[in-house]
C-alpha cells in the first residue's frame, strides 16, 4: 500500500479512504482515471493560480471539467490570475506537478472547490504520489479543508 503524507494525514484523522493503486504513473487525468478504474467525473484536480500581486490559490474541479481563473479571480477579488509553472508548483504546494492535492499543502493558501464538488458523495483525490489516488467520501475531504465554494469551471 502506498504510504504518503496524505494518506498519514487521514489514518491520524480517522478518515476513512481507499487507495486506487496504478501500475504506472499517467500521462493525463483521463489516462489516470484509467488506471485507477474511475470515471474522470469523479477525480478531483487541482491546478495551482498566482495572481499579480503574487498570492497564490488551489482551484479545485472535476477531471472532466476546466478551471476558468478568471472566476478563481472574481471570487477572491484578486487580479489577473495564471497558472504556476510545474516548478514553482512543487515549491508552494510540496506535491510534484500532477500529483497536487488539497490535504497537507506546504504553503497555506485559499483552497477554492467548484461548487459541483459537493453534489458527489465520493470523490477521488491525489495520494501525493503519482502512483496511486485516493477514494474517499467528499463530506470528509470538505471537513478537512473547508474550501470556499463557487462556479469556478468554464
Amino acid at each position: 500500500m502506498v504510504k504518503t503524507i496524505v494518506t498519514q494525514h487521514l489514518e491520524e484523522c480517522e478518515i476513512p479512504f481507499r487507495i486506487l493503486q496504478q501500475n504506472a504513473p499517467a500521462s493525463s487525468i483521463e489516462d489516470a482515471a484509467r488506471l485507477r478504474g474511475i470515471s474522470p467525473s469523479i477525480m478531483v484536480k487541482s491546478m495551482l493560480l498566482r495572481d499579480m500581486g503574487n498570492n497564490y490559490a488551489l482551484a479545485c474541479c472535476f477531471g472532466d471539467q476546466q478551471i476558468d481563473p478568471k472566476k478563481v479571480r472574481h471570487r477572491l477579488q484578486w487580479r489577473r490570475m495564471t497558472c504556476v509553472s510545474g516548478q514553482d508548483v512543487e515549491i508552494i504546494t510540496g506535491y510534484q506537478l500532477g500529483s497536487v492535492c488539497p490535504i497537507k499543502l506546504k504553503t497555506p493558501l485559499p483552497i477554492i472547490f467548484d461548487r459541483n464538488i459537493i453534489l458527489k458523495d465520493e470523490v477521488s483525490i491525489s495520494s501525493g504520489s503519482n502512483l496511486a489516488g485516493i477514494a474517499l467520501a467528499t463530506r470528509d475531504l470538505i471537513q478537512l479543508i473547508n474550501p470556499l465554494f463557487d462556479d469556478i469551471t468554464r
